[in-house]
Parts: structure tokens; C-alpha cells; sequence
């Protein structure tokens, strides 16, 4: 008799909760809190997932320095602090210190100053090694032993059978290099007072070079200021974020566009791709207009069900529903985030190149709309609350691109989104006579029984798009329902006082590090509150904003994608999930699109004005936002305390709507 064989155990990642990562991608340095790269783990400096150095171990005078604080200095460099006791001075009183600040891209400076009135002839080592493994076999646990070092010019150098490399070098050249150890030695001379920099630069290739940083940035160096110095810095770490995560596309290296997330998906995520494209255009459409660009060239050509979409992986969707298609959420959003990138002052010429690539994604839409006029997933299974609102976004604002363009086709889509509308609000509303007011149902099963999950994924029924002259497109909801929902979303069972909940903490299965069954996802809330404050109901809106910034701050202003959330207390903290990216760039971009909702920026370059809808309450003070970009050209905004919006500048060709 033969047994079934159980399926092989998804290997657990490391935590890096507590490490400093740095980004400038595609390089990326991972360290612990004492700055000492030690081997194991994560640790190490990366270059498109290659481990180039995994150990580099300081030690002065004999002793390991004595770490003091390691931090972020940037989104792309990180700072640590130790000290030395060399036993010459009497007391407790280090009389070395050590300065270390590594960069992404493999540059290390490491300062050691003399603290004390007399002279030190100092012995320096740094022990190097590395396995130039995969960052995915150093997650697994498979990255195996360092391999021989050689000895290179003035550093050490370490190669695989396969052909990869890495070579790291040091300003001044070392007095000894031993390559047998992977030994780098100095004598130092440290006059009373005085510092001496070691400099490493660890490279790819045998020359040493350096690669250079991030891509091109398409992106506006635009800043906050306000009342809440806490909106500065989440907005300048949000932006200095999306910076770091920008990747070349190796088929049309003139296109940037944002990685999903450092360690694990340094790399294209077409979905997530997408949405923070979307909610970065306050900083520029180069952006959004890249990264449609990269898509379009991925697009499913040809004749078939698969013609006009843009193709994506499966996503877990939590213990209720099956995984997600997300080729079929970035197909979606494509049409959505070229029409608004549109309204921001797309140029013409990349708006009717781009058009085609949308016209096929409606196409797709069309060819997948079920007898029932719902949107089911390619893989089968339900059809979901936010894949629905996803394909009504995208038929508004498609049908308002076709029109803008002059193309056919913009009734027939205005037709289909009415259509959805009423059904949705018919099946896909649950307990509407009960004593709660009744919920949206996460999804319907294929015989139609509703999912009664209250979940994130409601929030997206808020997220309508933005049409011309300022207008809103409409929402899948009436106003009965959506002030409804905005009472269930602003609820303590959803509203966790950090965020949104992924899901309901009453609901069956609900977890609070569960990344779809109940931790908090940034993306989520930050569509909530633009969604909330857009439908009028601000208090619910202002609740999640804070609650947002009050974690931004207890993460030093970078959010990771996820993180769980008990219901928060005096004195309690949102907690790091374990597996979450950080930085990520959904986390990162939730940060500039709320401070926009914030605002209430809604601008329409082709028709020349600009429409200002601000929070009447101004949850957070006072708040300028400058160095945007509208019709091309910088753009600053400010709102008072009193709610007051009033454009400070602006292009010439902009007006201000009434």
C-alpha cells in the first residue's frame, strides 16, 4: 500500500524586522543593528539578487568595536556608531571611535577618530568572505560554505565555476592582505584628535568599479512642511523610497519603473507596479508613463482569451479565497493609470502611444465580462468585491480616455459600468435589512452565495478615479451604501487605530499578522482615506490618516507592506510582520497619495484648471506640499489650519476651478 506524499514545506523566511536595509536598486545592503556583516542570515551587500560580500568584520587593537547605535542615514546608505577601549587610558572612557556608513552600492567608510591627547598606533583587520549565492538560497537556507578568496590589487577577490564574481578593494591600500583568512590589515597613526578613513568598495566585476545608483529618476524632488513635522518626514521617506525601489528595464533601459519591495521582490510586480505608479503622480506622470511603457511591451498579443492582457503571477488572497490572478488586476489598472496620468499633463505624443496598449485591455475586459456582467478571475473560482470595482474604474475612466481621444467605444463602456453598478449594489450587498445596515460581500462563489467576509477589500469600492474638470467618476455604491460602509471602515473592527485591517478582527479566521485575514496593508488604508474624504465622510477619513502616521512614526517614516495591528491601546506599537518587504513601494507611494488627498488635488491639465477640495477638518494642521508636478511644470499647494486650499504655484496655463 502506497502513501500520499505530503507537499514539500514552504521554506520560512528570515525575519529582517530588525535589520537595516538600504536600497538602490537593483544593489541592496542588508545589515544587523551593529553594522558587522557576519555571514550569516541575510546579511550582505547584493547586486540583482547576488550576494557580492556576505562577512566584513572590524576589529581594532585586537578587540571588536562596541556597538553603540546602527540607523538609517537614507533610503540608500545606512550609519553605525561603535567604540573602542584600548586599554591605554585609565577608566571606563573609550578613546576610539568607529564610524560606518555603508551604502547600497558597496561603499563602506569606515572613520576611526582618536578621542583622547595622545597618540595611537592602531592595528586594523577586517576579516572578508563571501558565498555568491542567490539571494533566494540565502533565504532557503541553501547559500552554502564561503568560498576561497584571491588576492586583488589592493583588496580580495572570490569567483564560482558559473563565472560570477566579486572583487572588493580598499582606499588606502591595505599594509597586508591575506588571502587564505580574507584578511585586510592596516597600521593606522592617530595623532590626538584626528580620524583616518578606511574606504571598501565591493564590485561585480575585476576593474572594482562601482555601479552607478538607481535608474533615472522620473520622479519630482517635492517636500511637505505643516504643522505635523511628522507629514515632512513621512512625506520625504516616502519619496526617497520610491527613489531607491527605481529599476531600468533591461528591454528599454530609457523606462524606469518601482520594484515591488526590498529583500524579497526587488524586481517587477506589475500590479503593485502599477497602483504606486498611480498614487506617485503628484510627483510626475515619467513615472506612470514609463511603467505603461515596460507593461505594454508584456502584453498577450494575438487571438485567444489571453489577448490584451498584461500577464501577472498568482497572489495569495488569505485562508478565504483562493489566490489571485494579478495579471487580471494590472490589466485593469492599466486604462485607469494612463487616463489619470492624462489629467496630470501626460504629454500627447506618449498619450497616443500608450493608447493602443489601453484600447487591448479593454478588449480583454470585454472578452471576460460574464452573462451576469460580473468580472470573474481568469483561474476560475469567485468573483471578488475588488476585482468588480477594479473592472468599473476601469470602464469610467476607459470610456472617458476613448472620448478625450476621439476613439469609439466611450458609451458602450459608460453602458457596462452602469450596468455592473446595479447589479453589484443587488447581489453583492448582504444583510440589507438586518439591524447592522447590511455589508459588501468579499465575494460570489460561482452558484452566487456571498462570502460574508467584511475585509480591505471594501475600500476599493470607494476608489473611483478621476475624471474631467475635477469630477469624481461614480462609485459601485449609493449613498446609502456608502456611508454605510464608511461607518463599517471607520469601526474599531476594521479601523485598528495603526490602519485598516486587511479583515474584520470579528470575522471567522481573522489574524492579525494574516496579510490578507488581518494585518494592516498601507495600499489599503491609503485608498480608504481618499475614498472616505472624497464621499464626504471625513471623520472616518481623518481616523485612518492619523492612525497611519502614528505607525509611519513608529517605523522611522518607512512603512513596510504589511504589519499587524491588536487594537490599539496607551502606550501599545503596531507590529513588524516578520515576511513584510520594507521598503516597499505601495507602502511608500500610500505615503505622497494621502498627503494629496490631504490636500484634495484634483487637477485636469488638458482643460487647463486645477480643482482644490482639501480636508474641511485639517486633521493634521496647516500643510504645504510643493515641488509637485502638474501640466509638467512645479506645482505647491497649501491648506490652512481652517481647511483653506490655495495654489501658491502653478503653470501659466492653469487656472484655478470653481
Amino acid at each position: 500500500m502506497t502513501h500520499p506524499v505530503p507537499p514539500a514545506r514552504r521554506p520560512e523566511l528570515p525575519p529582517v524586522h530588525g535589520a537595516v536595509i538600504c536600497v538602490a536598486a537593483p544593489c541592496l545592503a542588508i545589515s544587523p543593528e551593529h553594522g558587522q556583516l557576519t555571514g550569516r542570515g541575510l546579511d550582505g551587500i547584493y547586486r540583482s539578487g547576488l550576494r557580492l560580500l556576505s562577512r566584513c568584520l572590524l576589529r581594532v587593537a585586537g578587540r571588536d568595536p562596541v556597538a553603540v547605535q546602527g540607523r538609517s542615514l537614507g533610503a540608500d546608505r545606512a550609519g553605525f556608531t561603535a567604540t573602542v577601549r584600548t586599554g591605554a587610558e585609565a577608566g571606563p572612557d573609550p578613546d576610539i571611535g568607529v564610524e560606518r556608513v555603508r551604502h547600497a552600492d558597496g561603499t563602506e567608510r569606515i572613520t576611526l577618530r582618536n578621542f583622547t591627547a595622545r597618540r595611537h598606533r592602531l592595528p586594523v583587520e577586517i576579516a572578508l568572505g563571501t558565498d555568491l549565492a542567490d539571494l533566494a538560497a540565502v533565504a532557503a537556507g541553501r547559500a552554502g560554505p564561503e568560498l576561497p578568496a584571491g588576492v586583488h590589487t589592493s583588496g580580495l577577490c572570490w569567483s564560482t565555476e558559473g563565472g560570477a564574481q566579486a572583487v572588493t578593494t580598499a582606499e588606502p591600500p591595505p599594509d597586508d592582505a591575506l588571502a587564505s583568512a580574507g584578511l585586510l590589515r592596516w597600521e593606522l597613526d592617530l595623532p590626538p584628535g584626528e580620524a583616518r578613513t578606511i574606504e571598501l568598495r565591493t564590485a561585480r566585476d575585476r576593474a572594482g568599479r562601482v555601479p552607478g545608483g538607481p535608474a533615472a529618476g522620473p520622479l519630482a524632488e517635492a517636500r511637505a512642511e505643516g504643522d505635523d513635522p511628522r507629514a515632512e518626514h513621512w512625506f520625504r521617506t516616502s519619496v526617497a523610497d520610491l527613489r531607491a525601489l527605481l529599476l531600468r528595464d533591461p528591454s528599454g533601459p530609457v523606462d524606469a519603473f518601482l520594484a515591488a519591495g526590498a529583500p524579497w521582490r526587488l524586481g517587477m510586480a506589475p500590479a503593485e507596479s502599477l497602483w504606486a505608479a498611480r498614487m506617485a503622480l503628484p510627483l510626475g506622470t515619467g513615472l506612470a508613463a514609463a511603467t505603461l511603457r515596460v507593461l505594454a511591451r508584456t502584453q498577450s498579443a494575438g487571438p485567444g482569451p489571453e489577448a490584451g492582457m498584461i500577464p501577472g503571477p498568482l497572489r495569495g488572497a488569505g485562508p478565504q479565497l483562493p489566490p489571485g490572478c494579478t495579471g487580471t488586476e494590472a490589466t485593469l489598472a492599466f486604462p485607469v493609470v494612463l487616463a489619470e496620468a492624462r489629467r496630470w499633463g501626460l504629454p500627447e505624443a506618449e498619450l497616443a502611444e500608450l493608447l493602443p496598449a489601453a484600447e487591448r485591455c479593454l478588449g480583454w475586459l470585454r472578452a471576460r465580462l460574464g452573462e451576469d456582467g460580473f468580472l470573474a478571475d481568469p483561474a476560475g473560482g469567485p468573483r471578488r468585491c475588488e476585482t468588480q470595482a477594479h473592472a468599473h474604474r476601469a470602464a469610467l475612466l476607459g470610456a472617458d480616455l476613448l472620448a478625450s481621444c476621439g476613439s469609439p467605444g466611450a458609451e458602450e463602456w459608460r453602458d457596462r459600468a452602469a450596468a455592473l453598478r446595479e447589479r453589484f449594489r443587488a447581489e453583492f450587498w448582504i444583510d440589507a435589512d438586518g439591524p447592522s445596515g447590511g455589508r459588501p460581500a468579499a465575494a460570489l462563489h460561482p452558484d452566487g452565495r456571498p462570502l460574508p467576509r467584511l475585509t480591505a477589500a471594501a475600500a476599493h469600492l470607494l476608489d473611483t478615479g478621476l475624471l474631467g474638470g475635477g469630477r469624481l467618476a461614480p462609485g459601485l455604491l449609493d449613498p446609502v451604501r456608502t456611508e454605510q460602509l464608511a461607518r463599517l471602515l471607520g469601526a474599531p473592527p476594521m479601523d485598528s487605530g495603526w490602519g485598516l485591517r486587511s479583515m474584520a478582527a470579528r470575522e471567522p479566521g481573522h489574524n492579525p499578522f494574516g496579510h490578507r485575514s488581518g494585518a494592516v496593508r498601507p495600499q489599503d488604508t491609503a485608498v480608504a482615506v481618499a475614498g472616505l474624504a472624497a464621499a464626504g465622510f471625513e471623520r472616518e477619513a481623518a481616523g485612518l490618516l492619523r492612525g497611519l502616521l502614528d505607525a509611519a512614526e513608529h517605523f522611522g517614516y518607512r512603512l513596510p507592506e504589511m504589519y499587524a495591528a491588536e487594537q490599539r491601546t496607551a502606550g501599545s506599537a503596531p507590529l513588524p510582520h516578520p515576511a513584510a518587504c520594507r521598503p516597499a513601494s505601495v507602502a511608500a507611494a500610500a505615503g505622497v497619495h494621502v498627503l494629496a488627498a490631504v490636500v484634495g488635488l484634483r487637477p485636469d491639465a488638458p482643460a487647463g484648471t486645477v480643482t482644490l477640495a482639501p480636508f474641511a477638518g485639517a486633521p493634521l494642521g496647516a500643510l504645504r506640499l510643493s515641488g509637485l508636478r502638474v501640466a509638467g511644470e512645479p506645482f505647491a499647494v497649501r491648506v490652512s489650519r481652517t481647511g483653506l486650499g490655495m495654489v501658491e504655484e502653478a503653470a501659466g496655463t492653469l487656472q484655478l476651478a470653481t
